[in-house]
């Protein structure tokens, strides 16, 4: 015998630690407001009607045990009909609604009338034919009041859920569209790295080594974070930094590149080569097209509205339009970048592109929440 109720008070247990708990407090916040009403009602009953007949009080409480009953099974009904069909639903609902009437009616008659000896068949539909005067409508208020209750809740369920598949979806989105941008900047900066290799490994030995065990950075670079959402500052910029130096084995003299890094950013987490597609821009349609080359500039500081990144050349500027214009560019690059720096931080962090007789700018500035992460490490380490 122990064991049974111990098996059974195990099983309801667990049973309720299933049940979530708005279901829990929507239940007991319907149960206690028919206790107050049911107290209330009991109280004026004894008072006016019934002084000194202390079981009013006794038979109210079996009434509202009996209701917080009905409540539950109201729920559990409504649960199984939300199964189905609407029409199914309401027809489901309205004979829920006789029944619990039904009930609740024949156990008031019970308390009121039949243990006063008013227990004929006569009685009992006489009684249930003067309640269906107003005071029938506490009843359906009963019920109604229940099931609506539940229909309010899975109305919010279901709109938390979508909301919550939503979510889902961008993010299962952002990640396809993260893979797809960079298995098309990978390629592109490989093929342009390899051609340049493959013009310069002719010349000279010793630089097609050097350019060799840099270009294995690069690709060492560009394979460990391709499978991650972030990089170091630091290391992109020493990616950065082998790539302009094969570049630089190319173009000799004609190349500069100069860089401006706040040693307070160089912990920022940033997308992986992120700034490659800049550089090469800056390398292919500026310096490149020009007789007697430029210089390409890379500034990362902290800005008032955040991290401003800028790419910087002196190349042909707004004179490469038509090289840029032409066929043989297809922009992908700085497009790319554009969408991944919005996937990434929000449409506020999109390129921003200068051209002038002076050369090309390109920028972005990342949100204010890195600025805030940056300040936070230069006060950490006392840096001005």
């Amino acid at each position: 015998m122990v064991k049974f109720w111990v098996a059974f008070t195990n099983f309801f247990s667990d049973l309720y630690n299933k049940v979530p708990n708005k279901w829990k407090s929507a239940y007991i916040i319907i149960c206690g407001w028919y206790l107050i009403n049911y107290s209330v009602s009991a109280f004026f009953q004894w008072k006016l009607f019934e002084a000194y007949d202390y079981n009013v009080f006794w038979n109210t409480l079996y009434l509202y045990e009996l209701l917080c009953v009905a409540v539950l099974f109201i729920f559990l009904w409504a649960r199984w009909l939300f199964k189905f069909k609407v029409v199914f639903q309401v027809a489901g609902h309205f004979m829920g609604l006789l029944a619990f009437t039904l009930f609740m009616e024949t156990t008031f008659y019970y308390f009121d009338m039949y243990l006063d000896g008013f227990d004929e068949f006569e009685d009992w539909q006489q009684y249930m034919i003067d309640l269906l005067s107003w005071d029938a409508m506490r009843f359906y208020d009963q019920y109604i009041i229940t099931a609506a209750v539940f229909y309010v809740i899975r109305y919010f369920d279901s709109l938390q859920k979508k909301e919550s598949e939503r979510s889902v979806l961008l993010i299962k989105n952002k990640e396809m569209q993260l893979t797809l941008l960079k298995s098309q900047i990978n390629p592109h900066f490989l093929f342009n790295t390899l051609n340049s290799i493959s013009m310069l490994i002719s010349t000279s030995k010793d630089k097609a080594r050097k350019v060799i065990t840099q270009l294995s950075d690069v690709f060492r670079y560009a394979l460990d974070s391709y499978g991650g959402y972030t990089v170091k500052l630091s290391s992109e910029i020493e990616f950065i930094e082998n790539y302009i130096k094969i570049q630089q084995v190319r173009f000799e003299d004609r190349l500069k590149f100069e860089k401006e890094i706040a040693f307070s950013c160089l912990n920022l987490d940033v997308p992986p080569m992120i700034l490659q597609p800049l550089i090469e821009n800056s390398v292919k349609y500026g310096i490149a097209p020009k007789d007697n080359g430029g210089t390409i500039k890379l500034t990362v500081k902290p800005y008032k509205n955040g991290i401003f990144f800028e790419v910087r050349d002196n190349g042909l500027g707004i004179n490469a339009k038509k090289v840029l214009d032409s066929t043989e560019s297809t922009g992908i690059g700085l497009d790319n970048t554009d969408k991944r720096l919005k996937s990434f931080f929000g449409f506020t962090a999109g390129l921003h592109i200068d051209s002038s007789e002076d050369g090309y700018v390109v920028s972005f500035v990342l949100p204010e929440k890195y600025k805030n992460k940056i300040e936070d490490k230069m006060e950490l380490y006392n840096l001005e």
